[in-house]
């Protein structure tokens, strides 16, 4: 009497099923692929977040090798600058707008709001590829020195980022299009709006330790 009453007790106090060791070895399995997804992203994310501190790294260190070249307070162009900077803090918003609507499975305001992240994320581009010839025109490329080096690839590199983020963004809306709101669809669309933010969070890092600090050292 005691044993039952314990076992339907201890049924009873778990029903859940949290206790590893009461779940029965049949009723094990793998856990959901919507969980899978997101942790293996997050460890994706976490892993470009670790590149790009690296580049961080290598910047602090070249900052000052200018070779007799030009200084950061010589090149950067703080106005040009704070529009990127307001273009790609627009796209962060639109593309949460998407989300908002990818919630609501509402397919034409979902494709509106990521539209308007791929033309924000467009002209965002479209400036920093303007920085970048127009500094080459001038001689400032990156073999000029250590620091114009540094430079190029840590902002090149973020560049490279948005414009792979383009691509993803219009694949999402194509799928949406022919597809709709499907579970896996939901989930990449969770995926890319991970990763825009984070390049979000790297560009106010990136402005605020290379653009303002380089501009006014």
């Amino acid at each position: 009497m005691s044993g039952g009453h314990k076992a339907g007790g201890s049924k009873h106090g778990d029903p859940n099923k949290l206790g590893h060791g009461e779940v029965p070895a049949d009723e094990q399995g793998p856990a959901p692929k919507r969980i899978v997804v997101a942790y293996g992203f997050w460890i994706f994310l976490l892993s470009d977040f670790i590149m790009f501190a690296g580049f961080f790294a290598a910047y602090a260190v070249l900052v000052g090798e200018t070779a007799g070249g030009p200084a950061g307070r010589d090149v950067f162009e703080l106005p040009l600058v704070a529009w990127e900077t307001a273009f790609l803090l627009l796209s962060s918003f639109a593309c949460g707008m998407a989300g908002i609507a990818a919630f609501a499975r509402n397919v034409r305001w979902f494709q509106v709001a990521m539209a308007a992240t791929a033309l924000l994320g467009a002209a965002f581009l479209s400036l920093e590829l303007y920085e970048f010839t127009h500094l080459i025109g001038e001689g400032a490329g990156p073999s000029r020195s250590a620091f114009l080096s540094a430079f190029f690839a840590l902002v090149g590199c973020h560049g490279l980022h948005v414009t792979l983020g383009l691509i993803w963004l219009t694949t999402m809306m194509a799928q949406v299009w022919a597809k709709g709101f499907r579970e896996d669809i939901l989930r990449r669309i969770a995926c890319f709006s991970l990763f825009w933010h984070a390049l979000d969070i790297i560009w106010v890092a990136l402005f605020t330790v290379v653009y303002l600090l380089g501009a006014g050292a």
